[in-house]
Formats: structure tokens, sequence, C-alpha cells
């Protein structure tokens, strides 16, 4: 009987923690900014930052000194060692096909994150550009080899990311990595946020103001808690490294003069221009 009871007990404080809505979760937004030629983390409060000293993953103290937004350039919130991502983790995205047995993961480059407000830049030789609007898992801590129930100790917080890609390069090439990796193609932020239940958010994607997305992070096939633990079995993940989790729904190609938005619920906006 005891044991029952604390099994009906921690049922019940989960039940309790996915059911706060946003709004009533403590949530801290980290950005990265330029002032200038300084780059620095903050912690944004309304249209203040307040400014941090040293790095984000190294308990990062205030320095007391305090910007406004508008004054400063948000920069992608993390320069990542490691860029992963998840394909086909929404039902929505897969259509009549079945989902794998594990996720299925490729690799983009550090060299394709781009901050809110960048341009998406197309090769000329790109003809079919598609958006991704994904939420994005930033690592907090070494991980290798955890558990799905440890998972969640080594997630520091999310974003919104765009996993850009060229379709036609997917299918032509050995492997996706014009694909996926070329520079630019992942946008990323503009905060990483910190207290949010990640695993009930809504996603949204707009192009020119036009709602493509829309989905709540539930459906993902894969759970972060599933998706970093696995992942965690391979390669070592390192504070700073993202994880884009996956598309939901179906995806058009984009144009020069684009603009392309992703949401994420408790987050914010991401929003890109494209050009050639």
């Amino acid at each position: 009987m005891a044991r029952a009871r604390i099994v009906l007990l921690v049922a019940a404080v989960v039940w309790l923690l996915v059911s706060v809505p946003v709004s009533a979760q403590t949530v801290t937004k980290y950005v990265r900014f330029a002032e200038g030629s300084r780059v620095a983390y903050g912690v944004l409060e309304g249209d203040t930052i307040a400014e941090l000293a040293g790095g984000l993953f190294d308990n990062p103290k205030p320095t007391g000194r305090r910007v406004k937004l508008a004054d400063v350039k948000l920069l992608a919130p993390v320069a990542p060692s490691k860029v992963i991502a998840v394909g086909l983790n929404y039902q929505t995205h897969l259509g009549e096909r079945s989902s794998a047995k594990y996720p299925g993961l490729f690799a983009k480059l550090p060299t394709t994150i781009i901050g809110p407000g960048d341009a998406i830049v197309f090769p000329p030789d790109a003809t079919n550009v598609h958006y991704e609007g994904e939420m994005v898992v930033v690592i907090g801590r070494r991980a290798s080899h955890v558990s799905e129930a440890e998972a969640p100790d080594y997630v520091f917080g999310v974003t919104c990311g765009n996993d850009v890609s060229e379709r036609d390069w997917q299918k032509s090439d050995l492997q996706w990595f014009r694909a996926k990796a070329t520079d630019t193609f992942g946008p990323l932020g503009p905060v990483i946020a910190r207290g949010l239940n990640y695993n009930d958010l809504l996603l949204q994607t707009r192009l020119n103001g036009e709602v493509k997305q829309k989905q709540r992070t539930s459906d993902l096939i894969f759970s972060v808690p599933a998706v970093v633990s696995y992942i965690s079995r391979y390669v070592t993940l390192l504070p700073g490294d993202i994880i884009y989790t996956g598309t939901p729904g179906a995806t058009s190609a984009m144009k020069p003069g684009d603009v392309v938005e992703v949401e994420l619920e408790g987050v914010g906006v991401l929003r890109n221009t494209v050009k050639r």
C-alpha cells in the first residue's frame, strides 16, 4: 500500500508540472549580444538586458550593468561546438510513412548558425530551399551515456531554430552535407528560455506572415529526454551544443525577399529574411 501511495504521489507531481501553463512558469531568458565590438551574455528582462560576466555555462554572475535591447544586436544565443538534428520526428511530417525505432540523426555545421535578423543566403545553384521550424535544445552539461531519466538534468534550455534545407540536394547528393550544412542554413534564437516545460509548447512557422506549420512539441515521436539520451550513447555532448528536434507538418520553398518566422511558446519569435 505504501508503495502504491508513493507511485500515485509521483504521478500527481508529474501531472502538476506538465499542466502548469507557460504564463505561470518561472522562466529565465538568456541572450548573447554585441555592443560595438563587445560580445556578452545577459538576461533579458522586458526591453532591458542585465549583463552577465563570463560564459553562460560557467555560473556567470551579474555585472550590475544594464543595456537597452534596442541599443545592441542580438546574436545567435549560443556558439555550439556541435549541431545535431533529428529528422522525421513528427508524424505529420512523416505522412503515411511509419516512424523509426530510434531517432534519425544528422549533423549540421557550426558555420550554419546565424542569429535573429540575419539573412538566410541561398548559394547561386540552390533552387528548392525550404524552411523547417523547430524547437532546439541547448545542452548545459557534459553528457555521455546518460539515461533517459537523467537527460533533463543536462538540458540548459530551449530556443527556436530553422533547419533550412535544399530539397533537391537532399535527393541527389550522397549525403545531406550541402542540403543541411550550407552557411546560414541554421537560424537560431532569439533567446534561450530556461524553466519552460519543453515537452508541451506550441511551435509555429510563418512565411511572409502566413502560418505554414503549427503543432505542439508534445507530439514529438521521440521526446527531448529520449533524444538527448540516445545521442549521448555515441557522441559526447558539451555545454553549448544544440539539437534541432524535428519539424512538423509540410514545408515549402522560400524565395529571395521572403521573411520566415519561427515562434516557440514562451521563447519568442526568430525572424530571418531570405536573399541570394
